[in-house]
């Protein structure tokens, strides 16, 4: 897709907030979000350098933002480059083991095994090649909210 694309989304298809990624190698991620999340590519706006400024993805319902590193803004920097991500994303799949495994075969390292959790999702943890962190999960059982409540020493 290009810029000029008919098929750009506009604001109303969007949430409140909405997830903005500074990937180094944005192109690659794009990639790599579509064949392990199912993500469809709304826009891309490349830069004469062949930098990718904004694109934006969809993953199920929610629209995810994204943009090549721009090493010369420090705002526009990548996970690699600050030693790490501060910020995880949370997605909510139908089989949460298949998608785990997909995304470790596409090159993603694993955090956390997929388990049953006491808040009654099955849920596991990667780093992307890209360095975000996402927390997958499929929802398996309602527990009651004290079974919910984190354990505090």
């Amino acid at each position: 897709m290009t810029d000029t694309d008919s098929a750009a989304p506009t604001w109303a298809s969007y949430h409140t907030a909405t997830p903005y990624l500074v990937i180094r190698d944005a192109a690659r991620a794009i990639a790599f979000y579509t064949e392990v999340f199912g993500a469809t590519e709304l826009r891309r706006e490349v830069d004469p350098g062949g930098k990718i400024g904004h694109a934006e993805i969809k993953i199920g319902d929610s629209p995810i933002m994204l943009a090549d590193e721009f090493e010369e803004f420090p705002a526009m920097r990548s996970p690699q480059a600050l030693g790490g991500s501060p910020a995880h994303l949370y997605l909510v799949v139908a089989d949460v083991d298949a998608v785990a495994r997909r995304a470790v075969a596409a090159g993603a390292t694993e955090l956390m095994p997929v388990a049953d959790q006491r808040d009654g999702d099955r849920r596991g943890g990667v780093r992307d090649p890209f360095g975000h962190i996402w927390w997958i999960a499929t929802h398996t059982t309602d527990s009651p909210p004290a079974d919910r409540a984190p354990e505090r020493s």
